[in-house]
C-alpha cells in the first residue's frame, strides 16, 4: 500500500500493519510537550486520575515560555507548577528561565526532535517540527495528561495535502512569505485537518529556519501538522544540534538510525493526496497579512500606506538567529522612526548569545529597539509589548486575530523580518527595497 510520509510515520507508532485516512488510531510518541498555560491542566488531569509516576521522564519536555519571565503572581504560580513537577518526576527536560527559550525554536536547537518522531504538545504551534520530517502536532491538556500517564495519543489519521513550489525566490523572499501566499490562496480552513506536506525545488533550496516558518504556520490554515520530507540540509541540522561528528551515522530515532530516515522514509511517488497545489512563485514579493486573518495577505507593495506605531521581530516563527541577521542587515546605521517602539525578542537564549557574539544586539539597541529575554510575551498578547486602543503593530509572528495582541481595538499585520525592520525605519509597512536601494 502506497503512503505519504505522514501516513508512514503515524503507521511506524502503532501496532497496526495498515492505516488510512479518516482511521482512528492509538499512537505511541516519541516526545510530549507542555508550557506554563497547558501543563499545569494536564498535570493537574495525571494526579486526579490517580498516578504517581510518568511514563518515561526522559520523554516529556516543560517549558514555561508563554507568561515567563513571570509578569505577575498568577503566571508565578503557573510556571511554579511546571518546576514543581518537575523536580517531583525527575524530568530531565524541564527548561527554567535563563536556560528556557521558545519551545518551538528551543526543542530542535536541543537536539529533542529526530526524523520520523511522533510528538505531540499542547501548543498548537507544535506542528513546527515537522520540518525536520516528523509527525508533529498540536493537543488539548487532558490529551497530554493521558500521554504522560503511558506515552499514547489518540487521533484520527488525516489526509494529506501537497503544495509543490517552483520557481526562484526574490530577494527578501522566504519561507513566512511562501506560508502567507499559500494560506492567502487556501484560505484559514483551506487544510483543515489535514497535513500539508511542503515540496518542490524551492523548498529544497530552503534553509531549517525558513522550513520552520513554514511548518510553524501550517496550524494557521487549519492544518493538523505542516511537513517536509528530510535531506541534507535536515540531516546537517541534526547533526550540529545533537553535536555528532560528520562522519557518524549511528544516530537512532525510535529503532531506526536517522540517516535511513532521511534516505529512504519519503512519501511513495504513487501516494494519494487529496488535493495539489503547484505555484511558480519567481514573481513573488514578500507577504503582508492584514487584519485579522493571517489569510488576508497582499502583497508588502499594496500597503505602502499603513502607518505603524510597534513592531515585533522574534516568535517561535522569525525569531531564530538568520531572522535576527536579516533585520540587522537592514537597521545597520539607521534609526528607528520617532515614536516607533522596535522589540526584539530571540527565540532562545543560544540565538541571544549568538546575536551578541556577532554585534547584532549593538545595531538594534543604537538603531533604538530593545531587547527582550526569549518569551512567547506580545505574539499571545501575554507582556512585553501589548497594544492598546487604536495602535497598529507590524509583527514577524504568526497570529493577528482581534485582540491577539491586546486591545480588540487594535490591529495587528504579520510579515517576515526583512519587511518589519525597513517598516520600523520609515514607520509604515514598507519594502526592504526601499532601504536597501
Amino acid at each position: 500500500m502506497a503512503y505519504t510520509i505522514a501516513e508512514k510515520i503515524l503507521l511506524a507508532h502503532t501496532d497496526k500493519k495498515e492505516i488510512k485516512p479518516g482511521e482512528f488510531i492509538e499512537a505511541k510518541v516519541d516526545l510530549a510537550l507542555g508550557n506554563d498555560i497547558t501543563a499545569p491542566l494536564a498535570i493537574e488531569e495525571f494526579k486526579k486520575a490517580g498516578f504517581k509516576e510518568v511514563f518515561d521522564k526522559d520523554k516529556i519536555v516543560l517549558v514555561p515560555d508563554h507568561f515567563a519571565p513571570a509578569k505577575d503572581l498568577r503566571s508565578a504560580n503557573q510556571c511554579k507548577i511546571l518546576a514543581d513537577f518537575a523536580k517531583e518526576q525527575k524530568i530531565k527536560n524541564y527548561f527554567e528561565v535563563g536556560c528556557m527559550g521558545i519551545e518551538h525554536a528551543l526543542l530542535p536547537e536541543m537536539g529533542l526532535v529526530s526524523p520520523g518522531d511522533l510528538v505531540i504538545g499542547a501548543d498548537s504551534h507544535t506542528c513546527t517540527y515537522g520540518a525536520l520530517g516528523c509527525y508533529s502536532m498540536g493537543v488539548g491538556s487532558t490529551d497530554l495528561g493521558r500521554a504522560f500517564i503511558d506515552g499514547r495519543c489518540w487521533l484520527k489519521v488525516p489526509g494529506t495535502i501537497k503544495f509543490i513550489y517552483k520557481g526562484k525566490l526574490n530577494q527578501w523572499v522566504g519561507g513566512k512569505d511562501l506560508i502567507l501566499y499559500t494560506i492567502g490562496n487556501i484560505g484559514v480552513d483551506g487544510a483543515l485537518y489535514k497535513v500539508m506536506e511542503f515540496a518542490g525545488p524551492v523548498i529544497r533550496s530552503l534553509g531549517m529556519d525558513d522550513r520552520f516558518a513554514m511548518c510553524n504556520m501550517a496550524i494557521e490554515a487549519g492544518a493538523r501538522a505542516g511537513i517536509i520530507e528530510p535531506d541534507n540540509v535536515t540531516w546537517e541540522y541534526i547533526r550540529k544540534a545533537k553535536n555528532f561528528p560528520a562522519g557518524q551515522l549511528k544516530i537512532k530515532a525510535g529503532s531506526r538510525p536517522i540517516k535511513e530516515i532521511i534516505w529512504r522514509e519519503k512519501s511513495d511517488s504513487d501516494a494519494h493526496y487529496e488535493k495539489t497545489y503547484e505555484w511558480d512563485i519567481s514573481k513573488l514579493e514578500p507577504q503582508v497579512a492584514s487584519p485579522h486573518l493571517p489569510s488576508n495577505v497582499k502583497p508588502v507593495s499594496k500597503l505602502k500606506d499603513i502607518k505603524i506605531d510597534q513592531v515585533v521581530i522574534g516568535s517561535c516563527t522569525n525569531g531564530r538567529i538568520s531572522d535576527l541577521r536579516i533585520a540587522a542587515k537592514i537597521l545597520k546605521g539607521k534609526k528607528v522612526k520617532s515614536g516607533l517602539r522596535l522589540i526584539i525578542i530571540p527565540a532562545t537564549q543560544k540565538i541571544y548569545l549568538q546575536a551578541v557574539k556577532e554585534g547584532l544586539v549593538e545595531i538594534f539597541v543604537k538603531a533604538g529597539g530593545v531587547f527582550s529575554t526569549p518569551t512567547c510575551g506580545p505574539c499571545l498578547g501575554g507582556h512585553m509589548g501589548i497594544l492598546t486602543e487604536g495602535e497598529t503593530c507590524l509583527a514577524t509572528t504568526n497570529r493577528n486575530f482581534i485582540g491577539r495582541m491586546g486591545s480588540p481595538k487594535s490591529f495587528v499585520y504579520l510579515s517576515n523580518p526583512a519587511v518589519a525592520a525597513a517598516s520600523a525605519i520609515i514607520g509604515r509597512i514598507t519594502h526592504p527595497g526601499e532601504i536597501t536601494t
